[in-house]
């Protein structure tokens, strides 16, 4: 099946209409036409090669929404005309011990990303949601239940949603715990949504005063200016978990203060340049963690979906076009987005 996409054949060029191939459907296969795919931070180091290991064409994107087409005769789960989702995995190896107990973001033998990661598919490597349809195995196909008229504004729970949630449920945010979330910005404002919903004490920290305000508006009980000392100190000895979503290099011993006696701070961001080493004292005196996380299998992913259409949360978002993409990915880079891009699929029919 050929379908117009949108992606880049090198790191030094813009993106441009590509026409694809995707397999035809197998028995367990679930073929999706999409209608939104969130814009991650990923997409745009993936593309311009900033990690490095970049497969072209790269056609980035996952944080996909859209309908069922078509479905394999073995599968179950999903029927032509539902509304789905597809996260940032399409394949892992189903019998390591992260597999066998539904953590496959985890996968002991290498999981297959949405995008970038090997296949036997043309042409050789996965090919992302900046595309008019996608074919995966319904193991890894989501169930969306949130009604239609947010669809676009689920889309990035895929990916920054469960990236967020996965700590917050792992750490047991809940009534009676004081969470931390510092930054604002897409991993953030959906960790703020979250752990509010969970019935925590949500603290904010961003170093823009402009944001306090967003950040109570997004559900948090307490802003807090990371430029004012005071602020700061008012918080010490306070959290039992700090959400930390910014992707810079930063002094972390600041937040290892700022938490209990057996308080975790987990990484959520990985930077271009490495942390600061901390100081070892501020975690042997009070049994404090510095931990990372990374997404969610697709068990938990699926609850996350659950647990945001119940509560009606879903990102702040902006539309825009595929022929839009490169405008956005440099308004990312200035943190000019509140807080997610999401494309319109149907602007794909006009890019060819």
């Amino acid at each position: 099946m050929q379908v117009t996409a949108y992606g880049a054949r090198s790191g030094d060029r813009p993106l441009e209409a590509l026409t694809i191939q995707r397999r035809n459907a197998g028995p367990r296969d679930v073929e999706i036409d999409i209608a939104y795919c969130g814009v991650c931070h990923s997409d745009l180091h993936t593309v311009r090669d900033e990690w490095g290991g970049t497969l072209y064409p790269c056609v980035p994107g996952h944080e996909i929404v859209g309908t069922v087409r078509s479905v394999g005769p073995e599968v179950t789960r999903f029927k032509v005309g539902d509304t789905v989702g597809v996260g940032c995995l399409v394949d892992s190896c189903g019998h390591c011990h992260s597999c066998e107990e539904n953590l496959e973001n985890y996968c002991e033998n290498g999981w297959t990303g949405t995008y970038n990661g090997q296949t036997a598919d043309e042409p050789g490597h996965t090919l992302g949601g900046y595309s008019q349809a996608i074919v995966v195995d319904e193991h890894f196909v989501l169930a969306i239940r949130h009604p239609q008229d947010q669809l676009a504004a689920v889309a990035p729970l895929l990916c920054a949603g469960i990236t967020t949630y996965s700590p917050l449920r792992h750490w047991n945010a809940g009534p009676g715990k004081k969470v931390g979330v510092v930054g604002i910005g897409g991993l953030g404002h959906m960790a703020i949504k979250i752990a509010h919903a969970m019935g925590a004490h949500v603290v904010a920290f961003t170093s823009t005063p402009a944001k306090r305000q967003d950040a109570i508006d997004l559900g948090a009980d307490e802003a807090v200016v990371t430029r004012e000392p005071e602020e700061l100190a008012a918080q010490t000895g306070s959290f039992d978990l700090i959400i930390d979503s910014v992707a810079a290099s930063h002094d972390l011993d600041t937040y290892i203060g700022l938490l209990k006696r057996d308080g975790a701070l987990v990484m959520l961001g990985v930077p271009e340049h490495p942390h600061p080493s901390p100081n070892v004292g501020g975690l042997i005196f009070g049994r404090k963690t510095i931990a990372g996380s990374l997404i969610g299998g697709l068990a938990e992913t699926q609850e996350m979906l659950d647990f945001c259409a119940e509560h009606g949360i879903v990102s702040d978002i902006e539309m825009i076009d595929i022929q839009q993409i490169d405008e956005a990915y440099d308004r990312m880079l200035r943190s000019d987005v509140r807080y997610r891009f999401v494309i319109d699929n149907a602007s794909l029919a006009n890019a060819a």
